[in-house]
């Protein structure tokens, strides 16, 4: 029966648009070390008061508090700090050579480093990541060769994947780092079956994988909690909040109904909202999550809760549809600074010697570009035309004789 009462569709904003004041009023950010660390084996109901807080380690003066510290060495600290560095160093280096035309595409990780670098250097060498776009970290903590990556960004003569990929679309198997995609919300299924199988064969292999808070709206992210939970892949599933997916923010989502850590509830399996700027936090709890997943206790659901500061890639002006500033308004700060200053208040580090490891960072990264650059960028050198018919079939079927034939090959 009708009421009479006429119904109204509501639509999410953000809480600012260009031009406006930049806001994060309505966030809730416990102060560090109050969110509790469950024992490994803890059953998740036990567990379903994480997903509203917020794993945090370094306070405000930039000093490790609470049961989530690590408690890592200097040397690690300095390590981490060194590879996120490197990853910023990277991006604004090609970025730059992005806009001189030398690559189609390319995406930064700014505000993201911590991330990627630090649930690197947790995991183990035979672990496998998938991931999203800014997963550049991973490679830096692993020491992946800067030319082959330049290389691959270039799709030139020397691309170690043959031009088989688009430039921006990087991999390398043999460091855990499992190819980028553009579908993005296939890194949670495909990790989750890889996963499966390393626990079928009795292997000692994790998983891990990322999609953006907006693909949590895709049916794949779904379907993979489901497979996670009813067959407890050993898997860690991480959702990098960062707050914007391309010009969409992240109400559209769901972010104004409850945490994204919160969905895992719904699956059985634990879900933990993580301070993603704070590079002691995300090393802890993905600790916690991996010696879980090791000890056949499933998989975890983890929010990094983050800000991506620079646009979306290359193609994307955020100044368009955010207040202009607002990445400096971002109340958890930039994890490289965070860092630095956490080392600083140890006794371990310096502004004379963080500034020279700037210098050398950069050195680095512009000899490997200049070397790339040697070899050719995108459309100026190309992998060899008989590369399309190599790895494809075990052994050539009379399709690829025919077709290797009839170029000439």
């Amino acid at each position: 029966m009708s009421t009479g009462h006429k119904l109204s569709l509501y639509v999410p904003e953000p809480a600012a648009r260009p031009g406006e004041a930049p806001s994060f009023d309505g966030l809730f950010l416990p102060q560090a070390g109050e969110t509790r660390r469950p024992a490994i084996d803890a059953a998740e109901p036990s567990m379903r008061n994480l997903p509203f807080g917020l794993v945090r380690v370094l306070d405000d003066s930039a000093s490790a508090q609470g049961d989530w510290n690590p408690g890592l060495s200097p040397d690690l600290l300095r390590d981490g700090l060194k590879a996120m560095m490197l990853t910023r160093a990277f991006d604004e280096r090609l970025f730059r050579a992005h806009r001189q035309g030398k690559t189609s595409f390319y995406m930064k990780s700014t505000g993201e480093e911590a991330i990627a670098v630090a649930q690197s250097m947790v995991l183990g060498k035979g672990d496998m990541c998938f991931p999203t776009y800014r997963v550049l970290g991973w490679l830096m903590a692993r020491g992946y060769p800067l030319i082959d990556l330049v290389n691959q960004i270039f799709s030139n003569a020397r691309d170690p994947l043959k031009g088989r990929q688009l430039p921006i679309l990087y991999s390398a198997r043999d460091f855990g780092f499992y190819s980028l995609s553009g579908n993005v919300g296939s890194r949670f299924g495909h990790a989750v079956g890889w996963a499966m199988a390393s626990a079928y064969k009795g292997d000692d292999k994790i998983a891990l994988a990322y999609i953006g808070e907006g693909t949590t709206a895709e049916g794949d992210f779904h379907e993979a909690l489901t497979f996670a939970s009813v067959y407890r892949a050993p898997t860690l599933l991480c959702v990098t909040n960062n707050q914007w997916a391309i010009s969409t923010f992240s109400g559209i989502a769901g972010a104004e109904q409850t945490t994204f850590a919160a969905k895992a509830i719904a699956y059985g399996i634990p879900g933990i909202r993580v301070d993603g700027n704070d590079f002691l936090a995300v090393w802890a709890a993905t600790q916690w999550a991996a010696e879980r997943a090791r000890a056949n206790m499933g998989s975890t659901l983890i929010e990094l809760f983050t800000y991506r500061a620079a646009g979306h890639s290359t193609s994307d002006d955020p100044t368009k549809y955010r207040p202009a500033d607002e990445a400096q308004h971002w109340p958890l700060g930039d994890p490289v600074e965070r860092l630095k200053a956490h080392l600083v208040t140890l006794g371990e580090w310096d502004d004379e010697r963080h500034v020279a490891l700037e210098a050398e960072l950069d050195a680095t990264v512009k000899a490997a570009v200049k070397e790339a650059e040697a070899i050719g960028t995108l459309g100026k050198s190309k992998p060899g035309v008989a590369e399309m018919f190599e790895g494809v079939f075990k052994e050539p079927d009379w399709r690829v004789i025919e077709q290797r034939r009839e170029m000439g090959i």
